[in-house]
């Protein structure tokens, strides 16, 4: 749980579950929305100490014309080698977990939205005092997926099995948001979590601490 004073929302997800629709919304109602995935992105921006370490440890091969981190080269390597991902994981989450502190701390709305698709299996969850799960039926996530990535069902389903499952997913969560339907469902959704949200965020700005 979060140190601070300020209500942390956790917000996550599995893939295609529509957790960038719902942090639109939240953005929408003027809600800071610290997203996992862009800090993971800042720490390993050219000029940053993390992706000289990088380059030296596995080979300019990952390292794009432009001088910034190729992804897909990277990706390929830690995805066969176990034990690069855990080297890169030990270098960079460190990194990223302060970047989405720093992003919290300077949050001006009265709550903010950690948003992040590993807020339970990278333990960012103990940044926030809520967790809200966006859920959908398996079903949802493949055809969502597939028409967004261009993946085949198999791959999508591949990456649905390496995630958390979606029962202990909703088994963690203190508020969930169903999202089967279309953006005109999900807005009315967000507007009663934000109202509710509010109402938490004032009290414990009061000091009454009640989550």
């Amino acid at each position: 749980m979060s140190g601070g004073t300020k209500l942390i929302i956790g917000l996550t997800g599995g893939i295609g579950s529509g957790k960038s629709a719902v942090s639109t919304c939240f953005e929408q109602l003027g809600i800071t929305v610290v997203d996992a995935d862009v800090a993971a992105r800042v720490v390993v921006e050219p000029g940053q100490p993390a992706l000289a370490q990088i380059a030296e440890h596995f080979g300019s091969g990952v390292i794009d014309a432009s001088g910034a981190l190729d992804r897909a080269a990277l990706r390929r390597i830690v995805f066969e080698d176990p034990g690069q991902r855990r080297w890169l994981e030990s270098l960079t989450h460190p990194l990223i977990g302060e970047e989405i502190r720093r992003g919290l701390r300077e949050a001006k709305s009265p709550y903010a939205i950690l948003a992040s698709p590993l807020l339970l299996e990278a333990k960012q969850d103990a940044l926030a005092h809520r967790i809200l799960v966006v859920d959908v039926s398996e079903e949802t996530q493949v055809a969502r997926t597939m028409r967004r990535d261009n993946n085949s069902g198999e791959q999508v389903r591949a990456i649905i099995a390496a995630q958390i499952g979606r029962a202990e997913r909703l088994a963690r969560a203190d508020d969930v948001i169903e999202n089967n339907g279309s953006l005109e469902d999900l807005e009315p959704k967000v507007l009663a979590l934000h109202r509710r949200y509010l109402e938490i965020a004032a009290a414990m700005a009061a000091g009454s601490h009640a989550v």
